[in-house]
């Protein structure tokens, strides 16, 4: 017999305790001046209209349609207009993805030696979503799971949730960014889930090549750990550098690679995300069955979207995607010009993605001490913001999201500079 309550005694479940994103506390010390004389110019994701920081604007991925000058193809937008006026897209869809869209997934990623079939795909809400399911599917309470430093803080939000601990293996900046193997090797106990690889990343704009990426495999086969292979930014690549998807390269690691249409296709609100199942020898048959079963509380992302998914993958222009590398790639050869010329300042090349990691010689200012006092100081002394690298757990570092114009980077850029020249010794 339940005993009577006499008054209102609610707490949050022990799991909402944990959801937390660990770079609120720093983004909360980035104050916008709203008296300020110049106009705000945001490189970190935030909107440049808005006179005021929100967690919101700071906290997340890089969103390239905030500026305006990264749109979607039309071709794109026509293969949604088809199942609206199609009429038969406006129900519930299977809860791992039509068989159409999972169909067309796996042929677009399917390779000689890493095949894919629809069975082997599964959709999410997002790349975030699909990363939140690995997640769940590989990682139980009182395991650890092996994250990159510096990484999206994601990935250590999604392991706090579930009472997974998080290690961190060192990036090393000096050879851009590549994982520090015998760190990595280091971590690794009889209690590690999986090792996450972000590539190419966020935040750091590294490319791994084929090498490096055999190398990690290489440790992840030696100690029987599977991979969650973050792919999101695949073939967003520059000049010089190539995108290599990790499952290609083994043929006894399982891999479960996500990705999804937010960034290589300009639509991160359109939230489908996918998970690829690589898994060639058997060892996964628990995870994918898993896999299907947590699929099942979802119910899949957007039916619109998933049957216009096939028309997207497969008509797509190769010009859109050429044309938004370029940009990018234009704005990386800028960034580099002007930061590589400021002193106080070092800037890593980006190979990859959308951001540039930029290294502050703090010993050269006069009144600096750390990333989150350069951030919180450019903001208020010339209104420009971008993430201290605290945010990513690499202090000493700041990031900034290269796909603002041209005109916005430019005068960001100054501002900079005038900043740096203000407050050097």
């Amino acid at each position: 017999m339940s005993s009577e309550r006499s008054s209102w005694k609610i707490k949050a479940s022990r799991t909402a305790k944990q959801a937390h994103n660990p770079i609120r506390a720093i983004v909360d010390k980035l104050k916008v001046d709203p008296n300020a004389t110049k106009p705000l110019i945001s490189l970190s994701i935030g909107n440049n209209k808005k006179q005021k920081v929100t967690f919101t604007d700071v906290s997340f991925p890089g969103d390239p349609t905030i500026f305006g000058n990264f749109n979607v193809d039309s071709s794109i937008n026509e293969a949604v207009i088809k199942q609206i006026n199609g009429y038969r897209a406006n129900g519930y869809p299977p809860a791992d993805g039509t068989f159409d869209s999972r169909s067309a997934i796996a042929k677009t990623h399917s390779h000689p030696s890493a095949p894919l079939t629809a069975n082997d795909v599964i959709l999410a809400n997002g790349c975030s979503g699909a990363l939140e399911m690995c997640v769940n599917a590989l990682c139980d309470e009182g395991t650890n799971i092996l994250l990159p430093r510096p990484g999206f803080s994601l990935y250590g939000s999604l392991a706090a949730t579930r009472f997974v601990e998080a290690r961190y293996y060192n990036l090393v900046p000096e050879k851009n960014w590549e994982a520090d193997l015998e760190h990595l090797e280091s971590l690794i106990d009889e209690k590690t889930s999986a090792i996450l690889v972000n590539n190419p990343s966020n935040p750091c704009g590294s490319v791994y090549s084929r090498e490096h990426l055999e190398a990690i495999l290489k440790v992840a086969e030696k100690h029987h750990v599977p991979i969650i292979a973050d792919e999101i930014y695949c073939d967003l690549v520059f000049k010089g550098n190539t995108f290599h998807p990790m499952a290609t390269l083994t043929d006894s690691v399982p891999i479960l690679s996500v990705g999804g249409l937010a960034k290589k296709w300009l639509v991160p609100g359109w939230r489908v995300g996918w998970i690829l199942i690589h898994d060639r020898n058997g060892v996964f048959a628990e995870i994918h069955e898993g896999l299907h079963q947590l699929a099942q509380i979802i119910l899949g992302p957007n039916s619109l979207i998933q049957a216009a998914l096939p028309d997207i993958l497969e008509k797509t222009p190769a010009s859109f995607y050429e044309s938004t590398i370029q940009q990018i790639q234009d704005n990386v050869d800028l960034s580099m010009n002007v930061i590589g010329r400021i002193e106080g300042l070092k800037p890593v090349t980006p190979q990859g993605a959308m951001y540039m990691m930029v290294g502050i010689e703090v010993e050269k200012f006069r009144d600096i001490e750390s990333d989150v006092d350069f951030s919180a100081k450019l903001l208020a002394e010339e209104n420009v913001i971008c993430l201290p690298g605290e945010c990513f757990k690499y202090p000493n570092f700041v990031r900034f999201v290269i796909t603002p114009t041209m005109d916005r980077l430019e005068e960001a850029y100054k501002r900079i500079e005038e900043f740096c020249s203000r407050h050097r010794k």
